[in-house]
């Protein structure tokens, strides 16, 4: 991967988490002021699908690097790729 692409995936896992770190307090603050439960659990449910999305797109990463690298054997390659899954999913 070239040094542009991992910044710009930086800069975009950066971004992500941030929107979803925004999410987050936005809950708080929504249960601070004592707001209705379910208007709270639905923010939760996107604060939670949006961190599964980054969590997915981090994925995608280790597996490309994993894939990619042209130092190991294709049975070291899906070895690292099936530890990946058990370890990581």
């Amino acid at each position: 991967m070239s040094e542009q692409t991992r910044a710009a995936h930086q800069d975009a896992m950066l971004k992500r988490l941030a929107r979803v770190e925004g999410q987050i307090r936005g809950i708080q603050a929504m249960i601070r002021r004592s707001e209705d439960c379910e208007a709270i659990a639905q923010q939760f449910a996107a604060a939670r699908k949006a961190l599964d999305k980054a969590y997915q797109e981090l994925l995608a990463c280790l597996l490309e690097e994993a894939v990619l690298d042209p130092e190991h054997a294709p049975g070291e390659t899906l070895a690292r790729v099936r530890a990946i899954f058990t370890k990581y999913t």
